[in-house]
């Protein structure tokens, strides 16, 4: 009765050390997490050679939270979602925009950034003032985003795709292309740097939607780093860091 008692105790004893164990299992692990690393200010290399940016930063915050073991792996914005959907990637983090073609493929987060796109133009152009004036151009977008969708419905001649957006925004400085039109805040961030005194910003922003952290389906990961995210809100942290990195409070 006693050998039976004790080898009770030692088998729930044994149970209940592997229910932490797995419990903690994925905050064990490093977490992979796929960055496009040249979407300014959202994440790029700085002058140190370590990724920053709005993007990178508040993914830190998050992580330590959540205490959380992460690598960056930085790759094309192409490879983001198949690397969420063949289980190579645990997380992404690029500025994302959530469209529901998307969410066939991933969990998001809750929206963490709000953006339109903008068109961007070399100063001297005077033809073009906005999306509607992209009828007939050549425009230059970044390949695999919401941009390359909604050029298409304007009736452009050409539409250029580029792999970095630093590409397109160089091909309307030298000339190969009219315009460029991507996310608001990366545009505005290039003319304010690369791009000063060489082109401008036109238009109004036009189909505004939100930025979301991509999780594969089904992860049990984003409740998580939904709740980190809101607490973050709630408590300011997300504010400071905002100011930071776009000099105001976001709306």
């Amino acid at each position: 009765m006693k050998r039976s008692m004790r080898n009770r105790w030692l088998a729930g004893f044994i149970a209940a050390l592997l229910i932490m164990t797995c419990g903690g299992m994925a905050y064990a692990e490093q977490l992979r997490v796929g960055v496009d690393t040249a979407f300014v200010p959202f994440e790029f290399k700085g002058k140190d050679g370590k990724y920053t940016g709005f993007d990178v930063e508040l993914w830190d915050a998050i992580a330590k939270r959540l205490n959380l073991d992460y690598e960056l792996i930085p790759m094309d914005f192409n490879g983001l979602i198949p690397g969420l959907t063949t289980g190579n990637l645990d997380v992404v983090l690029a500025a994302i925009f959530i469209k529901s073609s998307r969410e066939k493929a991933i969990d998001f987060s809750h929206p963490y950034f709000r953006a339109g796109l903008k068109v961007m133009v070399r100063s001297e152009n005077s033809d073009i003032r906005g999306p509607e004036d992209l009828k007939g151009k050549v425009v230059a977008v970044k390949t695999g985003t919401a941009t390359v969708d909604y050029v298409n419905t304007l009736g452009a001649k050409k539409i250029v795709k580029f792999p970095n957006i630093d590409q397109a925004y160089l091909e309307v400085v030298t000339g190969g292309a009219d315009a460029a039109m991507h996310d608001t805040p990366n545009v505005l961030y290039y003319i304010k740097t690369a791009g000063q005194g060489r082109v401008k910003a036109v238009g109004p922003d036009v189909k505004a939607a939100f930025y979301g952290i991509g999780f594969q389906q089904g992860s049990e990961l984003r409740d998580k780093v939904n709740v980190a995210l809101l607490e973050m809100m709630e408590d300011g942290a997300y504010d400071e860091l905002y100011k930071k990195w776009f000099g105001a409070a976001p709306e």
